[in-house]
Parts: structure tokens; C-alpha cells; sequence
């Protein structure tokens, strides 16, 4: 028993110390949609053209993600915008100009470019079709349609310049809106689940789909100039890569960046090669880009996955037995252990991995330990159940024999209850395989990236490739789990 509570305790030390260390100088990051993977890849690119290690942390999830990463010095830079930081990141404070903008951030220990040169505003748009036949150029215009399905992002429904306070400046009778992914409310358009969403100005979306992006006509949105936020030590650190980053401001007007979103998006070119051909074209900087084979990215893919899963899964073993075993000792004192775990079972897996970031940061630690709380409850519920279903008679024979509670424990108890225990194991560690996937949204990596990215872009065979080594992983595990059953436990005993 003392061996499993050091055990633990070594786990949730390792899980909290991550994965391997970084070694890299320059950390960048971006957000899961297409445009700011472009402009992370450029940066990164940038950063490696001046001899610096740079890494690109990629689609990390949404802005509150990557501000707080880069506040704690988890990333050294991202591509943001001046509207994200008024409305939301510096929501409720008059920062009027650029120059206000850049206090804000100092305060913050933070530095902000200037503008990259193009303005990736908010704005709503409808099929082109139905627009016209129905009048419809304006947001105002929308009042006289209360009939009208909406669907925006996520992030659009809750933040400063979204859907409550645009419902208010239009005063728009719509009050039943759907909440759903960016890029699959293009695809809602197109199958006419809705009929209205949010865009991004710069998103090649709006052509391919024929869409009318309706006028703003009272100026509810303001501008969005893109911008690099850096940290200020990176100036000292590494004060080529600072320079290097300015041969950006500028550079990129928007309707190069609706291009650039095209050829990423619609044209399938990876974003590296995007990223690689705008730096060749526009600043003359030559970059070789080295795409990885599609075994040796499964490769990478199925030991993030495995790190994650085995990690969690082991940690989760060494706690849930022994607590296993006071549930069935102590039955009043178990029943608050056992409630516990369901309330933390309870907890939605995107919102539980959210949660730990504050803690955490952002990366494998996390999701190591989401994935241990979230094992904990189905080894903890089997290994109390097995003990408390063996015959009284049993144990009387084990007392009889003059045998210590710590080797009835050891000797008859737990090999008796070792069906039940394994079970519990068996289903934890699929639940594992599953729920993993979806630490890609905060760099954790494993089968989730690909899935992630194949949502973005719309590509079926991106999909698969995360989410089909997911399943085959997951009955592998389980086929593992029967075959241990097998191997260490008497026919007789089996379930």
C-alpha cells in the first residue's frame, strides 16, 4: 500500500513537471482557425530565419487561452487583434488609440506590433440567394426577419462586441441562436440548418460560398487590425527575432490575406508552405519547409496519445485502489470518496481541462491531470465492489487461519476482487483514449491534433487520421485489459 502511495505521489509530480522540456527559444502560438495558423507559421519562420529555435504552438483554442500563456510566459508571442484586446482582453476600459493599447500591455509586462496591415473585422452574412430575395442588406434590415435562423461561434455569443450586445445597438427580435464551431456554421449555411452566422472579414469562405456579408450601417463592430503580441523580455532575449517580426508591419493587406486563407483553406497547401511563399514573394526570405510523411506524423501523434493515456492511467491505478480499499473498510467514510469522484466525473472534459490551466499552464500537464480525475471513479467504484462481494465466509476462513488483515488484503482479498478491479481499469483506460484526444485544444497533442485541424479546414481524411488510430488504440487497450485478465487470473474467478 505505502508502494502505490508513492507511486501516486511520483505520477502527479511527473504529470504536473509535463513532458520533456521545450528547448526552444521562441514559443509561438496561435489560434484553431485558419488564419492565425498562416501567421504563426510566418513568425515561426521569421524567428528561424535569424538563428533562433522556434516552435508553433498551433490552434491552442481561444483567446483567453493563449493571453493567459503568454502572461505566464508560456509562449513568447502570438497574432492578435486590436479589437480582441479592447472588447474582450481590456473589456470595460477606454483605450481609445494604439498608443493607449500599448500602456495597457506594458502593465502587463507586453509589447504590441504595430499593424500587419489589414483589418479582420466582425461582420454577419447570409447566402447571396436568400439575402436578395428577401431584401436583406443591412444589419438593420434583419429586424424586419424574426423568422431567421442564427448560428454563431462560440466566442461570438459571449463577447463584448458579440451577439448580446449587437442584439441590443440593432435591436433585433431573434432570441433563439445556436452556439457552434466557426468553421462548421459555413457548412450550417450551406445545408440551411441556419440561415445567418458571424464572419470574419478576411475568411476566403465568403466568396467560395456566395455569401453577403451585410452592411454595418450603424458601426456596432470596430476595427480588428492584426498585431503581433510579444513578451517584453523577448527583446533582450533575443532582439534579432524583434526586428525580424518587424519586416511584417504593414506587409499584408487584406486582400492578400484572403488569398492566403484561400490557398490554405480551399486549396488544401499546408500552412507552412503558405507561410513559406508569402515570406519568399514578399520579403524575399528563402525558407525550406519540411513536411512530416503521414507515418512518421501517426508516430508523433501515437506516443503524444500514449504519453497522456499511460501517464493518467497509471497515476489514477496507484490512488484509486487504496482508496478503493478504505471505501470498502470504512463504508460511511466511503461514501463521501465515492461521491467526490462522480461530482468530478460530472465536470464536462473541455471545461475540466479549462479549469486547470490557471494551475497548470497550458500543454501535457493539464491533460495528464483532467485525465487522472477523470480515470479515478470507475477503478475507485470496481475495487470497492469487489471487496465487499466476496463471502463472509471467506473471510472467516482467512481469520481462521490466523492470517493479518494486510495479507488477507494481499493474499485472498485483492486476487478474489482482481476481475472486478480489472474491469475498472479496462474502462477507465478506454474512457482515457477518447477524452485525450481532446487535449489538442490546449497543446497537449495525441490523435486530437489532426482531428482539430481536419475540422478547420473540412478535410475528411485529416479527421481520420486522428480519429481512427483513436479507435483502433482504444480496443487495443481494451483487447490488452482482457488478456491480462486472462493471464493473472484463475478461470473460476473470471467475470
Amino acid at each position: 500500500m505505502r508502494a502505490l502511495a508513492a507511486a501516486a505521489v511520483w505520477l502527479v509530480l511527473a504529470a504536473c513537471a509535463g513532458a520533456p522540456p521545450e528547448g526552444t527559444a521562441v514559443r509561438v502560438g496561435s489560434k484553431k482557425f485558419t488564419e492565425s495558423v498562416i501567421l504563426g507559421d510566418m513568425v515561426t519562420q521569421l524567428a528561424r530565419s535569424t538563428g533562433a529555435r522556434a516552435e508553433h504552438r498551433r490552434e491552442l483554442g481561444g483567446t483567453q487561452v493563449l493571453w493567459q500563456a503568454l502572461r505566464r510566459g508560456e509562449l513568447d508571442l502570438y497574432p492578435e487583434y486590436t479589437g480582441t484586446l479592447r472588447q474582450e482582453l481590456f473589456a470595460g476600459r477606454a483605450l481609445p488609440d494604439d498608443e493607449s493599447l500599448r500602456q495597457a500591455l506594458a502593465a502587463e509586462g507586453l509589447r504590441m506590433s504595430a499593424p500587419l496591415g489589414f483589418n479582420d473585422t466582425y461582420a454577419l452574412g447570409m447566402k447571396e440567394a436568400e439575402a436578395e430575395r428577401l431584401g436583406i442588406r443591412t444589419l438593420s434590415d434583419l429586424r424586419e426577419h424574426p423568422e431567421l435562423r442564427f448560428g454563431f461561434s462560440n466566442e461570438f455569443m459571449d463577447r463584448g462586441d458579440g451577439w448580446p450586445a449587437l442584439r441590443s445597438r440593432y435591436a433585433l427580435p431573434q432570441r433563439e441562436v445556436r452556439g457552434l464551431d466557426h468553421d462548421l456554421a459555413y457548412r450550417g449555411l450551406e445545408s440551411g440548418a441556419i440561415q445567418v452566422t458571424d464572419l470574419y472579414s478576411t475568411d476566403a469562405e465568403i466568396a467560395y460560398y456566395g455569401l453577403r456579408v451585410l452592411e454595418d450601417d450603424l458601426r456596432h463592430f470596430p476595427a480588428y487590425d492584426a498585431v503581433l503580441l510579444y513578451r517584453e523580455d523577448l527583446a533582450g532575449r533575443a532582439p534579432e527575432v524583434v526586428t525580424a517580426l518587424g519586416r511584417l508591419e504593414g506587409r499584408i493587406s487584406e486582400r492578400e490575406m484572403v488569398e492566403l486563407n484561400a490557398r490554405a483553406k480551399l486549396q488544401r497547401v499546408p500552412e507552412p508552405q503558405v507561410a513559406a511563399a508569402f515570406l519568399e514573394r514578399e520579403l524575399g526570405l528563402t525558407v525550406t519547409v519540411r513536411g512530416d510523411s503521414l507515418g512518421a506524423s501517426l508516430w508523433l501523434h501515437t506516443r503524444e496519445h500514449l504519453f497522456l493515456v499511460g501517464l493518467s492511467l497509471l497515476a489514477a491505478i496507484a490512488v484509486a485502489v487504496p482508496l478503493g480499499v478504505l471505501v470498502a473498510r470504512r463504508p460511511r467514510l466511503g461514501q463521501g470518496v465515492l461521491a467526490l469522484a462522480g461530482i468530478i466525473q460530472t465536470v464536462p472534459s473541455l471545461a475540466l481541462l479549462v479549469f486547470m490551466i490557471p494551475l497548470l499552464g497550458i500543454g501535457a500537464r493539464p491533460a495528464i491531470v483532467a485525465l487522472f480525475l477523470y480515470s479515478l471513479l470507475p477503478i475507485l467504484r470496481n475495487t470497492a465492489a469487489g471487496l465487499t462481494g466476496i463471502a463472509p465466509e471467506v473471510r472467516e476462513s482467512a481469520e481462521a487461519l490466523g492470517l493479518p488483515p494486510g495479507a488477507r488484503l494481499r493474499l485472498v482479498e485483492l486476487p478474489m476482487a482482481a476481475p472486478s478491479i480489472l474491469a475498472g481499469i479496462q474502462t477507465s483506460a478506454v474512457i482515457n483514449v477518447g477524452t485525450a484526444t481532446l487535449g489538442a485544444l490546449i497543446g497537449a497533442g495525441g490523435y486530437g491534433q489532426p482531428i482539430l485541424t481536419g475540422i478547420r479546414l473540412d478535410d475528411t481524411s485529416l479527421i481520420l487520421q486522428g480519429a481512427v488510430p483513436a479507435a483502433v488504440l482504444a480496443l487495443l487497450v481494451s483487447g490488452l485489459f482482457e488478456l491480462i485478465e486472462r493471464l493473472v487470473v484463475p478461470r473460476g474467478l473470471r467475470l
